[in-house]
């Protein structure tokens, strides 16, 4: 595979911050380290310091990009094991998924073998999901051969199989490249004033609450009662995500993304069994702050007390958010101003 040795820009760090409260009830697994009988079928996850339940920042970033999919009406061309599909960029520039293996149509009176069935996919460097998840190289995946000679990617692919995929001729390529996420969504965890409420709790947990629950046998009517643990209602945690901001042209489209799935988790459900009232939460009091390339440089010599960050100020939801995003816009464009 070809190495690049250009470097991708870096023009600055946007955070945004917000509070997240949980609605209702909710429920992120930590795996049950005991088999103890009467014990918890599925417990949350802790920290393991404090043994405070949080929310991991893993389980927000694959909500959200899964809302962001289907926001965006992305092909599902990449298997995930246990039968789920997702989608992802299979190199940095445009090609196509082969998702089912070629097999024979002898049985169909052809004599000829089908390569399979083809997803066209979209280039990392473009692409809107990609570009804010990342993405990792796919294998055996399609390329049109003028692409793959420009890419670079031609010569060592050169004796692979070629095939006209929606009138255009292909090569197939052995291994993508990846492309790193610009989203980094820290862990969530708890603000003080709520931490300090859920220890007075008396559920019999520590900071959470016991929900029972029951199977019913359609047959026989018989109960099959089970024990999950969550986060009760109220809980509130310290939400932040943080952009690398590389191309000042696709800022705004990225941004704009961003809200727009947290909008719709609001109205969707974070953690397990969403179906049942588990996981609705709400986001609060966003606050944007950016520290351009030149300001990092600059820190040393920053009096003390006084912040490199430039802020925006505070929205108080996520409607306000996506109500007045030309003022984040306009914000965006004054720091970042064109060549």
């Amino acid at each position: 595979m070809p190495v690049s040795y250009e470097q991708k820009p870096l023009l600055g760090k946007l955070t945004l911050t917000s509070q997240l409260s949980a609605e209702t009830g909710l429920h992120i697994g930590g795996g049950g380290e005991n088999l103890d009988i009467g014990g918890l079928d599925k417990p949350v996850i802790r920290d393991p310091l404090t043994k405070y339940p949080y929310l991991p920042g893993s389980s927000i970033k694959g909500k959200l990009r899964s809302i962001l999919e289907r926001l965006l009406n992305k092909p599902l061309n990449r298997s995930g094991g246990s039968g789920t599909w997702r989608y992802e960029s299979d190199d940095l520039n445009d090609g196509f998924t082969e998702v089912e293996k070629g097999r024979s149509e002898v049985e169909e009176g052809r004599s000829e073998v089908e390569e399979g069935r083809f997803i066209a996919y979209e280039g990392a460097r473009t692409c809107q999901i990609s570009r804010l998840f990342g993405s990792t190289g796919g294998s055996n995946f399609w390329m049109p051969i003028e692409t793959a000679k420009e890419e670079g990617l031609y010569e060592e692919n050169k004796n692979n199989r070629t095939f006209t995929i929606k009138n255009q001729n292909c090569i197939k390529i052995n291994r993508g490249r990846n492309a790193p996420a610009r989203l980094i969504i820290r862990d969530c965890h708890l603000i003080p004033e709520s931490a300090e409420k859920l220890k007075q709790v008396d559920t019999g947990l520590y900071m959470t609450e016991w929900k029972f629950e029951n199977g019913i046998d359609r047959v026989t009517a018989a109960a099959n009662p089970r024990q999950l643990e969550r986060v009760p209602a109220g809980s509130k945690f310290q939400f932040e995500l943080v952009y690398t901001v590389e191309n000042k042209n696709q800022v705004i489209e990225d941004l704009q993304n961003i809200a727009i799935a947290l909008a719709i988790l609001e109205d969707d459900a974070l953690g397990g069994h969403g179906s049942r009232g588990y996981g609705k939460v709400k986001f609060e009091n966003f606050r944007f702050s950016y520290r351009s390339l030149e300001q990092y440089r600059q820190m040393t010599s920053t009096p003390p007390g006084k912040s490199a960050l430039q802020p925006l100020e505070t929205i108080p939801n996520t409607q306000a958010l996506l109500d007045n995003f030309g003022s984040l816009s306009e914000y965006v464009n004054r720091l970042l101003p064109g060549d």
